[in-house]
């Protein structure tokens, strides 16, 4: 036999792997009998049953410089315990291993300051690069190079905190964690310069524990695999992009997913792009997702997520939450990934441990906190639209609001502006030419919503706002065009009316002293006119009316039994005792910004004002506004992410309510099963002001508001104006929706002069 062998040496080799993929397929299929026992009892549909990895790259790489002490330092204190730390591994000129982001060091250090003249130029994967490589630097040269953010639209604030570039063993031996992954890279590249990174990991494994480690050739787990023996780090092989090639086996990436039974013989786990799973189409959509997950877990392989973020590479549907698309990928009710790589772990963590599982059935845990829409679900929909309030509905809102703005015919509608400008498409319509300029309500020229009747409104339609989209590029759900129509006062009451789900509506009104004086109309009785018409007067459901202008709240108190909430336009930091009471006399709730609860600078929090406290003192409820998902509109602190804001605001400064453009958010909030223990974990946190840059400002930016802000001018008479003179009839559209025509005080009285009129001639012809 063994005469045979030598004879044979190639026939012997196609024997055996033929033998060794038989075992991997029986030792596959046992594994997977064990794993779905399991499994049975969980409700993770990870491999093993247990919850996702947390995967930490390069620590909290989404805040601080990637891979420095900073970044691995914040992961325990805001991911769950078992979080493990990814390190990037890069050789040295004298063999030392580093944590650093790649073998070039531009982007991620400040190696073009210290070393100016140590620019080289080398072949990486076969591509001509220039670049500062670590090939080129001792470990002691590197001592005076300083790690950086990587990606520029993050906060450069800790640029400047001389982040040392730190050994392998000096990160896994001052932080201990709980899992420690070492990602290889360009080990071709470091053999072509007489570097090995094989003998390198095989010597740092004797005084460092590494758990898993990963590489994007099949090669390099089958030279070095016999070598760490049966102690040694869990194989993770890397899938890289569908149509790279794999070198080793010169096959494209994505052809060798379809066969990950020979990818088990090499390694117990994958590593691949979220593509793999949850892919998108050209313009940012989810397609349906793969069956990859499912099908790696037949062969015994556990599959990480790479590419997590908050801050960018969000598909459209997830609406600017991170959170969403996590659970995307672990609870979505066919497959759970066995971990994910986070820049963001934080964010990762509270997936995990606070919002999985929830079910469509978990109950508020935060009852005495409102989840107020901006104009419905407006981040998603155009605002006011049909389609806004009915996805802020069943989003979970508990309160849907409702902006007024008027017609020339007195048909109150929803807009988010009185200036169809914003908004609509007014400007592709024949009205353009009926633009002004109205100093009382803007500075500058618009097209008033009170030049057009309702039924030529009513042609007009809706469009996406977009308010981060120039200077950051983001945008709300493209594909939804100007295609809705604008919802009338008594539609919306109506909708609000048949939703078992809301508490009740609010209602804002401005501008009504210009309305009243200027275009004869008397938004108070217009609107309380819609709630009749509606059969909302009686509703079970609760009505605030909004507004800035104390005297128009008086009015609405004096004619109507609803809710009166008292909106501080501007933003202040501070309120005196005195405006408290002014307010109380008419108010029974009260609406300020975001600002004037915690104040920023440089888009860090440096200050928290007492305002929350003070009205709440006068027992009046506070409500903020406006909160939205887009990273960009937090400041650094809350981590880019919406949920920390609004907990931060919630369960740290106490408010009443938030007013969102994404209900969906603060109503997942609401339910999250953490925050019904006692402590709150780490990533779930009450951010401090001053607790990343340590800098507090104790006096607020915004002036203090005082009783004299409060007290303003009694409401002006209502002018008697004829409607302006539009060619063509009176349309039934500008009827009441019971379909009688809407006689409002002002044109009331000519109208009956006129029926007098008309029946005095009757007597008297019937005399004669």
């Amino acid at each position: 036999m063994i005469t045979y062998m030598q004879d044979n040496p190639s026939m012997f080799r196609l024997r055996a792997s033929k033998f060794l993929l038989l075992y991997v397929l029986i030792l596959s299929q046992f594994l997977s009998t064990q794993l779905l026992a399991q499994r049975s009892k969980s409700p993770w549909q990870t491999l093993t049953g247990e919850a996702p990895l947390i995967i930490a790259r390069g620590g909290f790489s989404g805040m601080f410089p990637d891979s420095s002490v900073t970044a691995y330092s914040f992961v325990s204190a805001t991911s769950v315990p078992d979080a493990v730390l990814w390190c990037d591994v890069q050789l040295t000129k004298d063999g030392v291993g580093i944590c650093f982001p790649d073998v070039t060091m531009y982007k991620d250090s400040n190696v073009q300051d210290a070393y100016p003249k140590r620019k080289n130029s080398y072949l990486l994967n076969g591509v001509p690069t220039q670049d500062w490589f670590t090939i080129d630097f001792t470990s002691k040269d590197l001592k005076s190079v300083f790690l950086i953010r990587g990606i520029l639209s993050r906060s450069p604030a800790f640029d400047d905190n001389r982040n040392i570039i730190s050994p392998i063993e000096n990160i896994e031996h001052y932080f201990k964690p709980a899992g420690f992954w070492l990602n290889v890279q360009h080990d071709a590249f470091y053999a072509q310069h007489n570097l090995s990174m094989s003998r390198f990991l095989l010597s740092v494994s004797q005084t460092v524990i590494i758990d898993y480690l990963s590489y994007p050739e099949l090669k390099f787990f089958r030279d070095i695999g016999s070598r760490f023996g049966k102690t040694g780090p869990k194989f993770v092989f890397r899938f890289l992009e569908k149509d790279e090639v794999e070198v080793s086996t010169n096959q494209t990436y994505g052809s060798l997913m379809t066969n990950l039974t020979f990818i088990n013989m090499f390694a117990s786990g994958v590593l691949v792009p979220k593509s793999y799973i949850w892919p998108v189409d050209e313009d940012q959509y989810l397609l349906p997702h793969t069956t990859f997950v499912q099908d790696a877990h037949k062969e015994g392989l556990q599959v990480y997520a790479s590419g997590f973020a908050n801050d960018f590479d969000l598909a459209y549907n997830y609406s600017y939450v991170p959170l969403a698309e996590y659970l995307s990928f672990m609870d979505n009710g066919n497959f759970s990934v066995d971990g994910v790589v986070s820049d963001f772990p934080l964010t990762a963590s509270s997936a995990v441990d606070c919002f999985s599982h929830l079910g469509s059935t978990a109950s508020s845990t935060q009852g005495d906190f409102f989840v107020i829409s901006k104009n419905g679900a407006s981040g998603d929909y155009p605002g006011c639209s049909d389609l806004a309030y009915s996805k802020a509905i069943e989003d979970g809102a508990d309160i849907i609001d409702y902006a007024i703005q008027m017609s020339s015919h007195r048909i109150p509608f929803c807009l988010n502006s009185s200036n169809l400008l914003e908004g609509t498409n007014v400007f592709q319509s024949p009205f353009i030419n009926r633009s002004s300029t109205v100093p009382e309500i803007a500075p500058h020229a618009g097209l008033y919503s009170f030049s057009l009747r309702w039924t030529e409104i009513k042609t007009l339609r809706l469009a996406m706002t977009h308010p981060y989209s120039l200077g950051f590029n983001l945008f709300r759900n493209p594909r939804e065009k100007s295609s809705e129509k604008i919802v009338s006062l008594y539609d919306f009451l109506i909708l609000a009316n048949k939703s078992s789900s809301l508490v009740g509506v609010l209602i804002s009104v401005e501008n009504v002293a210009y309305l009243r004086e200027k275009q004869g109309i008397d938004v108070v009785k217009e609107v309380l006119y819609a709630f009749k018409e509606a059969c909302y007067i009686n509703a079970t459901k609760r009505v605030m009316i909004q507004s800035s202008n104390s005297p128009v709240l008086v009015d609405f108190k004096k004619q109507s039994p609803y809710e009166i909430v008292y909106q501080v336009e501007k933003n202040v930091g501070d309120i005196v005792d005195s405006a408290i009471e002014e307010i109380k006399k008419f108010a029974d709730a009260v609406v300020v910004s975001r600002l004037s609860v915690y104040s920023t600078r440089n888009f860090f929090l440096t200050g928290q004002t007492h305002l929350v406290e003070k009205l709440h003192k006068f027992n009046l409820p506070i409500y903020v506004k406006t909160f939205r998902n887009e990273f960009v509109s937090q400041p650094w602190d809350f981590f880019s992410d919406a949920t920390v804001e609004i907990n931060t605001y919630v369960a740290g400064a106490g408010v009443s309510g938030t007013i969102t453009e994404f209900p969906l958010t603060a109503a997942r909030y609401k339910r999250n099963r953490c925050l019904t223990r006692k402590d709150h974990p780490s990533y779930m946190p009450l951010v401090k002001p001053a607790g990343l840059l340590g800098f507090v400002n104790h006096d607020s930016p915004h002036p203090a508001f005082t009783a004299d802000d409060v007290t303003e001018p009694p409401l002006p008479p209502v002018t008697f104006r004829t409607p302006p003179n539009i060619p063509g009839p009176l349309s039934t559209d500008e009827k009441a929706p019971n379909s009688k025509t809407r006689l409002t005080p002002p044109l009331l009285l000519p109208a009956l002069a006129m029926a007098l009129a008309s029946l005095l001639l009757l007597s008297s012809l019937s005399i004669l």
